[in-house]
């Protein structure tokens, strides 16, 4: 049994891969050899992004400009991956969160819209990657979601509740998935990203603080004393994606500096 880091010969498809923990996770991946197939609604920043990955490393690199919500639009771009690029082994689901806000003041389609760009949409990529993934012998399936799944995080109600079906659905598929196909969870803490700015100045508007007085009470919540770095979940992802990680299955892993309380 091979214990490599290497992803060569391996094809990984990302979703959200223009900006972010996406991106990084892109990079990461390539530079590991990973062919990459790109997934977002932006196609000139995922361009850039497969320059990048194509530098890094990747023997491939392809992009899909797609809505995880447009059902039909993402079943052509899922048919085109495999016929381009071959059945992915590597499956990362990550998309940006909804918008934040109490929960009693949210509606059915506020559920239903993140609903369908996180858990629909991960499902149905499942269901037509695994058989590829079984004939393989090897798959990796990684979900970026967040440390909510263990602590809800107050004001992001709706946020909540999604990432926490997302995290109960991936268990279940972990023990059904077959030998050698592997599914995890990777909780992000609070990580240098553009979405966190935006929560940041949401936030901030929404208690009438700035957002530097928003960000230093985050931190004083954090050990490490700092926020993540990107680069440092796409690292972990890498490693999940590889050989390496097969034993690793079923888990929820927080990459937060030490944030949660949780044993």
């Amino acid at each position: 049994m091979s214990l490599s880091t290497s992803l060569e010969e391996r094809h990984a498809l990302i979703c959200g891969a223009s900006s972010g923990l996406g991106r990084e996770i892109a990079l990461a991946m390539a530079a590991q050899g990973a062919s990459v197939s790109l997934l977002a609604r932006s196609t000139d920043a995922l361009e850039d992004v497969a320059t990048q990955c194509r530098a890094a490393g990747s023997p491939q690199a392809d992009v899909y400009s797609v809505d995880l919500e447009d059902r039909e639009a993402l079943t052509r771009t899922a048919n085109r991956v495999q016929d381009l690029g071959g059945a992915p082994l590597i499956l990362v689901n990550n998309s940006g969160g909804p918008p934040g806000g109490p929960i009693l003041e949210a509606e059915d389609e506020d559920f239903l819209s993140p609903l369908r760009r996180h858990l629909f949409a991960a499902h149905f990529l499942v269901k037509t990657f695994v058989p590829g993934m079984q004939r393989a012998g090897y798959g990796r399936i990684l979900n970026v979601i967040s440390t909510s799944v263990k602590e809800p995080i107050a004001g992001l109600g709706v946020s909540n509740t999604v990432r926490g079906a997302v995290a109960s659905w991936a268990k279940t598929l972990s023990k059904e998935l077959a030998v050698g196909i592997t599914i995890n969870n990777l909780l992000p803490g609070f990580t240098a990203t553009d979405r966190l700015r935006s929560l940041k100045e949401t936030v901030a508007s929404r208690q009438d603080k700035s957002p530097d007085a928003v960000e230093e009470a985050w931190l004083a919540t954090v050990p490490e004393g700092r926020l993540g770095d990107p680069r440092e979940l796409a690292a972990l992802a890498a490693f999940l994606a590889s050989p390496a990680g097969g034993y690793v299955r079923g888990q929820s892993i927080a990459v937060d500096g030490g944030r949660l309380n949780g044993i």
